[in-house]
């Protein structure tokens, strides 16, 4: 078997998800609503199962959901993407992830990864044979500084791999950040992949930026989308990478021979969702920004020093500053084990075993699920103090 894989350990996702059925417990951990998502895209996608071709769709994704994405980012961000040769439709992000980084890393390439980082990065870096070079982003700001940058990036840099609004930090980078992320992929000649899969998730009037949008990036710049963040519907795995059609098609190759294609009626309904008002959009940030704010006071109210949350499903505390003298890791497990409310370590987005202080929480929860989680993480402050 494949080392690389066959040792790594069950996803810390599903082992706190895991936990949490077998005890019953409130599961404020993975990242995922408990809604069932907009009716109408739903029924959008009902209607083409019924209705529609449930053959093999094109391997780059059926033309009208291309020209939804294209459209869509032309709209919002002024992003000029060729439907026919910018796009390919993927089994959610995480595939669009696989398929660039095998497309675009060869052994021996230097890869850039900012941490804490989405956990299924490193695994594929190595398994393209690439180097990691780790950026590490602290609390509570996580910003981006430039002597980090400077130690990370070298002539043999191919590839950066840059999550933007940031899981699990919570934080959207600003102009400065930006700047200069941009500076050092122009100046080693490096290629950004950009996982900005919580895009329309921000808040507090701050709007996503996509790096691929500064000065000399579009060429250079591979983004990632994802209809299931969006639309919050998670389970539908339908995901995009856009970008030059030279990366595409690097891209669209490596794609065919991993999933080939997608569910062509899901993809049918997540182009129709696209094409939905920017009032629709702003609607669902005021709802997760609500959210947001009651666990917020919630948890403050019980004890905790919370983190701000300037974007995705989640919202984090810092341990040591509310009083806590146990790791991230050893406050979940108990937290889960003798209060019954499952979160996730932030160590567990670290290349090698961090000790942390960092808890993530899910907020993307009903009312009376975000009541109990408050009421347990509570009793589990008073237990570990």
């Amino acid at each position: 078997m494949n080392p690389l894989f066959a040792d790594q350990p069950t996803t810390i996702f599903e082992e706190m998800s895991g936990l949490a059925r077998s005890l019953g417990a409130v599961n404020l951990g993975q990242g995922f609503p408990d809604s069932a998502g907009p009716e109408d895209v739903r029924r959008r996608a009902a209607e083409a199962i019924v209705t529609g071709n449930n053959q093999y769709p094109p391997m780059l994704g059926v033309p009208p959901l291309r020209q939804a994405i294209a459209d869509h980012y032309r709209r919002r961000y002024g992003l000029d993407y060729d439907p026919d040769s910018g796009v390919v439709v993927t089994a959610g992000a995480t595939e669009g992830i696989a398929a660039s980084i095998l497309a675009l890393v060869t052994p021996g390439d230097e890869v850039v990864l900012f941490q804490p980082m989405f956990d299924v990065y490193l695994p594929l870096v190595l398994q393209a044979g690439g180097v990691p070079r780790f950026v590490n982003l602290s609390p509570p700001a996580w910003r981006i500084e430039e002597q980090a940058l400077a130690d990370a990036f070298s002539s043999k840099t191919r590839l950066v791999i840059f999550n933007a609004p940031h899981n699990p930090a919570a934080c959207v980078f600003d102009g400065s950040d930006l700047n200069l992320l941009a500076e050092y992929c122009r100046r080693f000649d490096a290629v950004a992949l950009c996982d900005e899969v919580w895009e329309h998730i921000v808040f507090d009037g701050l709007r996503h930026t996509p790096l691929a949008t500064l000065p000399g990036m579009a060429e250079r710049c591979v983004k990632l989308g994802s209809g299931g963040k969006i639309f919050s519907l998670t389970g539908w795995k339908v995901g995009w990478a856009c970008g030059s059609p030279a990366l595409i098609s690097a891209i669209s190759k490596a794609h065919q021979f991993l999933t080939f294609t997608v569910n062509p009626a899901i993809q049918i309904a997540i182009g129709y969702g696209l094409g939905k008002e920017e009032g629709y959009f702003a609607s669902v940030r005021g709802d997760f920004a609500a959210a947001r704010d009651y666990l917020s006071t919630g948890l403050t109210q019980e004890g905790y020093a919370v983190l701000p949350s300037q974007g995705t499903y989640f919202l984090n505390i810092d341990l040591k500053a509310s009083s806590v003298h146990a790791d991230d890791r050893t406050f979940c497990l108990r937290a889960v084990q003798e209060a019954g409310v499952a979160a996730i370590p932030v160590s567990a987005f670290y290349a090698a075993a961090a000790e942390t202080h960092i808890v993530r929480l899910c907020f993307a929860k009903r009312r009376e699920t975000l009541d109990a989680g408050i009421e347990r993480l509570g009793a589990a402050l008073r237990l570990m103090r």
